[in-house]
């Protein structure tokens, strides 16, 4: 059977073209020299005249090895591929940071690392330098490359909107790929936020021009959010600080991403002193008996929200667990009724958990049995959808009065599980394995077997009619 196969690239007319045949090139571009591998490729005639390299790039690979030699030429390459289709489709600034990039690339396969002029000057050693420039003479390394290798490449002009761009679908793609689409979007929400308020106080700038006097007029104006001369507050320090913390967060990552590491950040070191949060109250047993649990209190909501306010009763989960579950981690045909607390791993339907200590398993006991019984699919309405579900039931929730205060929350269903949880006498390691919290030392075994974890949560049952669920 015969496999075809396939690669990419510019031809010298400067179009784009899938070659295909029984093997493409492995050793294209690649041509020996006294022993030595270098990458050899002439420059498209559509773009022969605004290449410095013109007409032909010429750069030794360093190496006598041929699989290393490939790898290289595969750098060069792309870099090349890059920048040129740059020069036929972009726009100049799109031109300019593939210019950068290629820049970049070449100095990578030489087995070297990208730095700025500036970073060169003020950070590098004597010897670094000398190794730099001596590969340039030696080699008689082409201008294009060799002004990569001594950093005088322009950064490109990158607009702050443009730079929140590149950090999404270039620098932090691995962050999101195990997020759920709710989960990213509102990851990008918040660093989002922190960009407009940004660009509405100083102006869609380039991430070059940014100084640190823009950086104190964001700081200024949440100060003044925060602590203001006269009148109440509008916001909390950490909001300011999450605000500023992102655009610090994108400003270095930006940097780095373009191998500039070592710039210095005008966001740095400004931060707000923040108060510690006060925690939110537990519900007391007889507001859950005498209240929550009473027939008909729950009877407004529908079913599937009404099966995951009684599941927090018993569970101590987070309200966000709860809702994404699937009937692969409800286990109420087990020996012992459990769930499974896990991220989604199916890569189309991903769906992170806050931290590894939240991954555990919780034995059903009381309400939270009965709802799974009658819920072995949990809750696909609410599934991917916390935020809904949090406006669902705090909306009815104040509507028919079931918060004891204006401070109570539904996550005072998790708060009073661990109260409940201390006053029974449960062990601090199993209240900590139910809750999802991390255990502070290293870890032996499986912190008890679940018809332990069961036993122990019986103590803490409630009483209740199953016709509430």
């Amino acid at each position: 059977m015969c496999h075809l196969s396939t690669y990419s690239g510019l031809d010298n007319g400067g179009k784009f073209v899938v070659r295909t045949g029984k093997k493409a090139d492995p050793d294209r571009y690649l041509t020996k020299r006294e022993g030595r591998w270098h990458y050899r490729r002439k420059v498209p005639l559509a773009v022969i005249d605004r290449d410095k390299r013109s007409p032909i790039v010429r750069v030794s690979l360093k190496t006598d090895d041929l699989t290393l030699a490939r790898i290289k030429r595969d750098m060069m390459e792309e870099a090349d591929d890059a920048l040129w289709a740059s020069m036929i489709l972009h726009e100049p600034q799109d031109r300019a940071q593939a210019r950068y990039k290629a820049a970049m690339r070449r100095v990578e396969a030489l087995g070297m690392t990208f730095r700025s002029a500036l970073s060169l000057a003020t950070k590098s050693t004597l010897g670094e330098l000398r190794e730099r420039f001596d590969r340039i003479e030696i080699e008689r390394t082409p201008l294009t490359t060799a002004e990569a290798l001594v950093g005088f490449v322009d950064v490109p002009s990158v607009t702050v909107t443009t730079a929140f761009k590149i950090y999404c679908e270039e620098i932090v793609p691995d962050e999101l790929i195990n997020k759920s689409e709710a989960q990213r979007a509102q990851w990008k929400k918040v660093k989002q936020r922190a960009v407009n308020n940004f660009v509405a106080l100083c102006g869609d700038k380039a991430m070059t021009e940014i100084t640190r006097d823009d950086a104190l007029r964001l700081y200024r104006q949440w100060q003044e959010r925060i602590a203001p001369k006269e009148g109440k507050p509008t916001h909390s320090a950490s909001s300011g600080n999450r605000d500023i913390g992102n655009m610090r967060v994108l400003y270095d990552a930006y940097f780095g991403h373009m191998g500039e590491i070592d710039r210095q950040n005008p966001f740095a070191k400004l931060n707000f002193t923040a108060k510690k949060k006060r925690s939110r109250p537990p519900f007391d047993r007889d507001w859950l008996k005498g209240t929550i649990l009473k027939p008909g209190a729950l009877a407004g909501l529908n079913r599937e929200a009404r099966g995951i306010v009684l599941a927090l009763v018993e569970t101590g989960a987070r309200p966000s667990e709860i809702a994404n579950l699937t009937a692969g981690d409800i286990k109420t045909g087990d020996k012992v009724p459990h769930l499974i607390i896990q991220p989604r791993t199916d890569p189309e339907d991903p769906r992170e958990i806050k931290t590894a200590s939240s991954e555990r398993k919780v034995p059903l006991v009381g309400v939270a049995l009965e709802v799974f019984t009658k819920h072995p699919n949990g809750f696909p309405r609410y599934r991917n959808k916390e935020m809904h579900l949090s406006a669902t039931l705090n909306k009815f929730f104040k509507e028919n009065k079931l918060f004891p205060t204006t401070q109570h929350k539904i996550y005072s269903f998790r708060h009073s599980f661990e109260d409940r949880m201390k006053e029974a006498g449960l062990d601090d390691e199993l209240r900590r394995l139910l809750m999802g919290h991390t255990i502070d030392r290293p870890t032996y075994g499986s912190g008890g077997g679940l018809a332990w974890r069961q036993k122990e949560l019986k103590k803490i049952a409630l009483p209740f009619d199953p016709a509430i669920v």
